[in-house]
């Protein structure tokens, strides 16, 4: 015979957790939840871990929040409006242990048709904020219901802190109560807002801006003729004395040469006629209207020798040129008087603005304007209005606009030249006429009041 080993005794299956363990073990799941969507899924389908139940459900702010084997709830679904009258029944009951006889007639048909027979009501957090229900066909004991109290309090907070609404939710659930609270408070919120549009505001207005010169010396064409050439640039800083521009002086000069032949002519006939004088009646008579000949040609010289010495036009002071592109005047023929050019103090500049017609606002003098530049609209430039323009004028794309002149309240780094957009402000009006002035005007203008 053979020894044989004994039969190997069955595994005994691993005992349940104790109460205590199930306890523990659910607030760390609780803990470590991710969403208060998580949490709500293991209030109504985790909780068998402490005591087994077929059906539960879970009330925030009596409307049903989840229930055990569902992921979405059909609001209008017969079982959930059962279930809310329900909540809206046991409102404001203790913790306690019912079945369909505690309920009144028409719930307790409702129960027995949906139900299992014994449930266990659990309140959650504070009064109203949350509820549970736990069904089985079993009675429950009465330390089960004093763990789910326990469960259930802790999960509460772990709930609200969740379930907390940021700042956007807390505003958006703002404008939800505000149609409520207006008709709670109709004469409160109509005097509030007939407050608001009364409340004084600055009309102002916006319009292109440029930085200009304040002062500039305007450089004028002494006299008629061809430019030959532009010795300056634009931004350049120029002394006084400085060569600007010269003419084409070959007509002056072919005019001053034919002058001075026409004086010699008529010197020698003076002196021819001065030596006959002294013994021809005639001679003496004719030498006087040489004479005067004699002094109308040197006139002529002289003038076209001064027309001749303008031909090169200098800087009348010292500042910075603003001339445009210099090619364009060069064999340009120009007329006396005709402006060519325009010289600057380079400190010494102020803001210039075209105000729309459709936007003419009543400017006092010194009304603030600040100037955003397009190249630095970050650091407007500060000005006071110092002229306004009685009608208004041609701008230079052939729109009429009203000009504006505003003087720097403090030295500006900014160049002359750069544009953008001035903001004008004029008086103080009431926030409902600043809003509905534009409107207003085109009303009027379209019905023709």
């Amino acid at each position: 015979m053979t020894d044989s080993a004994p039969p190997a005794s069955p595994a005994r299956p691993a005992a349940p957790p104790s109460p205590v363990d199930a306890l523990l073990g659910l607030i760390r799941r609780g803990r470590t939840a991710e969403s208060a969507v998580a949490l709500r899924f293991i209030a109504v389908n985790d909780t068998h871990l402490i005591a087994p139940y077929h059906q539960s459900v879970l009330w925030l702010d009596r409307r049903v929040a989840a229930l055990s084997g569902l992921v979405e709830i059909e609001s209008n679904a017969p079982f959930v409006q059962f279930l809310e009258g329900l909540r809206a029944h046991l409102a404001g009951a203790p913790a306690r242990m019912l079945s369909a006889a505690d309920l009144p007639p028409s719930l307790a048909e409702e129960w027995s048709r949906w139900l299992p027979a014994h449930g266990l009501y659990v309140p959650a957090g504070r009064p109203g904020e949350a509820a549970l229900l736990y069904a089985r066909d079993l009675p429950w004991r009465e330390l089960e219901l004093r763990v789910f109290q326990e469960w259930l309090e802790t999960w509460a907070c772990l709930h609200r802190g969740l379930s907390r609404p940021g700042l956007a939710s807390r505003a958006a659930s703002a404008l939800r109560r505000a149609p409520r609270a207006l008709l709670r408070r109709p004469l409160l919120w109509s005097a509030a807002l007939i407050a608001l549009l009364l409340v004084p505001v600055r009309l102002s207005v916006l319009a292109p801006g440029e930085l200009v010169p304040a002062a500039p010396v305007a450089v004028r064409a002494p006299l008629e003729g061809v430019i030959a050439a532009v010795h300056v640039r634009t931004n350049q800083v120029v002394a006084a004395g400085q060569s600007l521009f010269s003419y084409d002086d070959a007509l002056l000069a072919g005019k001053l040469e034919v002058a001075l032949e026409a004086l010699r002519t008529a010197e020698a006939e003076e002196r021819q006629f001065s030596q006959q004088a002294l013994h021809d009646q005639r001679a003496r008579a004719a030498l006087a209207a040489a004479r005067g000949q004699v002094q109308e040609k040197r006139a002529e010289v002289d003038y076209l020798r001064a027309q001749l010495a303008r031909g090169t036009v200098l800087a009348p002071r010292a500042g910075v040129a603003f001339v445009g592109d210099p090619s364009e005047w060069v064999g340009r023929p120009v007329a006396a008087g005709q402006r060519i050019l325009r010289i600057a103090d380079p400190a010494d500049r102020e803001v210039e603005a075209w105000l729309p017609l459709g936007d003419a606002i009543r400017l006092e003098e010194g009304a603030e304007v600040k100037l955003y530049l397009s190249s630095s609209p970050l650091d407007p430039v500060s000005a006071r209005v110092r002229f306004v323009s009685y009608e208004a004028l041609r701008r230079p794309d052939g729109a009429f606009a009203y000009r504006v002149r505003a003087g720097l309240d403090s030295p500006s780094e900014q160049r002359v030249g750069l544009k953008g957009t001035a903001r004008l402000s004029g008086d103080r009006v009431p926030f409902v006429y600043w809003m509905l002035r534009r409107p207003l005007a085109a009303a009027r203008e379209f019905l023709g009041l």
